[in-house]
């Protein structure tokens, strides 16, 4: 009976999701459906949506399972998660508006169509799109995984993992191919206010069910675990204050060129759509803290997890003790959590590959097929992530390790070369391949942290090194381009790059 409430509760939402999908692009394919409107909304979501599409860059299945496993295991060191991103705003609100507005004036969807205009090289465009999907199908796969762990425990193991994992697979191939990044964002709003709804409630429900509330937790664990609550946290945790602060920094510079974050930016419909969420997103992130907590309280309900046992440290607390309506309702906030971001992996992956790869390609090149090549693309991309979680499961996995780490590397490719036109070609080729190379040494060696120092960021020091000292090295710029072609500016200039666009380039905004 249990499982029959959960899984019903979680059927009608994922059915609700599909149609929701479906909703948001009812009546819009007289307003220029191409891929603009697919990939970015056609650049005209308001604040609400923005919000709450870029507030699912926090609010993954991480924060349902990895946050309460990292608590459950380390304690403080996952706080991380909190720290890079308040920064990582902090950052977008200059660099926000910067890219919206370069991709606005050249029509550009996604970060190699920006790379391959920047440079002048459609290959370099194509050959990035290649790096970017290695570095993006982890997080598809660990979404599929991430679900297909949900289901499975709030339908009390009725539903099997490789049924849950080619569920979450065809909810979010269904409407991301129809309705696209429009579709993700009129989703999230679904998404977010179940989990503000679930997260107050467990925020609540855990201490006083299982503790005599806060206080009585809060003194346990101080008493009694202590080393939870300090760096680098408990055990051998390689997790120290170096790791720490090297990690925020790296971490917050590389999540403002996520492609999932550019497509978020790109999808706004104007730059200030984009500094109000700045200031507002950091709030959203006090949410984080609560499935952090409730990893630590497991330690005294279900002590003795380990390996990805830990993972489900706060889904143990749900189902041993709530009723199965409850448990559905928590179960689908967390399969949301894993359908809106592993949507927009896909979508931008596709986009990437429609843009500035499949388009190469004589007969691929008229507008209306870039779309078709894109969506093609995204079933291609996601089932390639399913039939690897099936397969070899743990080869993805691996890559993940590299993956948040080797996207740092572009940053210098894609922001300096965005605002500094000395930055050649050849050094900032250079730079990445070096980055990625030191990334993938110490990584797969097993040599990250460095030191207790974040191996990503010493490999971004010498990616930046080596690309200037290249560019500085070498010829100069020979692009005829003017400077207001190839750099970008901040929209409220309103000379050179940046100058607000206007007549045919403005599109019929949302309302919020």
């Amino acid at each position: 009976m249990n499982a029959a409430v959960a899984t019903s509760i979680f059927g009608l939402f994922m059915v609700a999701t599909v149609g929701l999908g479906l909703l948001a692009v009812r009546g819009r394919g007289d307003r220029g459906g191409g891929l603009a409107e697919w990939s970015v909304g056609g650049r005209s979501l308001g604040t609400v949506f923005i919000w709450v599409l870029m507030a699912g860059e926090g609010y993954t299945s991480f924060s349902y399972l990895g946050a309460a496993g990292w608590g459950y295991n380390y304690g403080a060191p996952v706080l991380y998660v909190v720290a890079y991103m308040s920064c990582g705003y902090a950052v977008g609100y200059v660099v926000g508006p910067m890219l919206w507005s370069y991709a606005r004036q050249h029509g550009l969807v996604s970060i190699t169509d920006m790379v391959a205009h920047r440079y002048g090289r459609p290959w370099l465009g194509a050959a990035l799109a290649l790096l970017v999907t290695v570095f993006l199908l982890p997080y598809i796969q660990l979404q599929i995984t991430g679900m297909g762990v949900v289901v499975s425990t709030i339908s009390y193991g009725a539903i099997s993992l490789d049924w849950a994992y080619f569920i979450g697979f065809a909810v979010t191939t269904g409407f991301v191919v129809v309705s696209g990044l429009r579709g993700s964002a009129w989703v999230s709003v679904l998404k977010d206010v179940l989990v503000v709804a679930t997260l107050a409630f467990l925020m609540c429900y855990v201490p006083l069910h299982y503790f005599d509330g806060y206080g009585d937790f809060l003194d346990r664990v101080v008493r009694e675990k202590g080393e939870w609550l300090t760096l680098p946290g408990s055990g051998d945790s390689p997790y120290g204050q170096a790791w720490f602060a090297t990690t925020t920094v790296l971490n917050a510079l590389t999540v403002v060129i996520f492609p999932t974050t550019v497509a978020g930016y790109l999808g706004a419909r104007d730059a200030d759509a984009l500094r109000r969420n700045a200031v507002l997103l950091p709030a959203y992130n006090v949410l984080l803290f609560v499935p952090m907590l409730l990893g630590i309280a497991a330690l005294f309900v279900v002590p003795g997890l380990t390996g990805a046992g830990s993972n489900l440290a706060l889904f143990k607390l749900v189902v041993d003790s709530l009723p199965a309506w409850v448990v559905g309702f928590v179960g689908v906030a967390a399969a949301l959590s894993s359908i809106v971001p592993m949507a927009v992996f896909m979508l931008v992956i596709g986009t990437m590959w429609g843009r500035s790869v499949l388009s190469l390609l004589p007969g691929w090149r008229a507008p209306g097929r870039q779309k078709l090549a894109s969506q093609l693309v995204v079933v291609l991309a996601g089932g390639i992530a399913l039939v690897m979680t099936y397969t070899v499961p743990h080869t993805l996995v691996r890559l993940s390790l590299i993956s948040y780490e080797g996207m740092a590397q572009l940053v210098p490719m894609l922001l300096i070369g965005l605002v500094w036109r000395r930055l050649s070609l050849a050094g900032a080729v250079s730079g990445l391949a070096v980055g990625v190379t030191i990334v993938c040494g110490l990584v797969f060696t097993e040599h990250d942290p460095v030191l207790g120092v974040n191996a990503g960021i010493l490999a971004l020091a010498a990616n930046l090194a080596v690309a200037l000292a290249v560019s500085y090295a070498g010829p100069a710029d020979r692009d005829a381009r003017a400077d207001a072609e190839v750099l970008a500016r901040d929209p409220g200039d309103t000379t050179g790059a940046g100058a607000p666009v206007r007549g045919a380039a403005a599109h019929t905004a949302d309302p919020v």
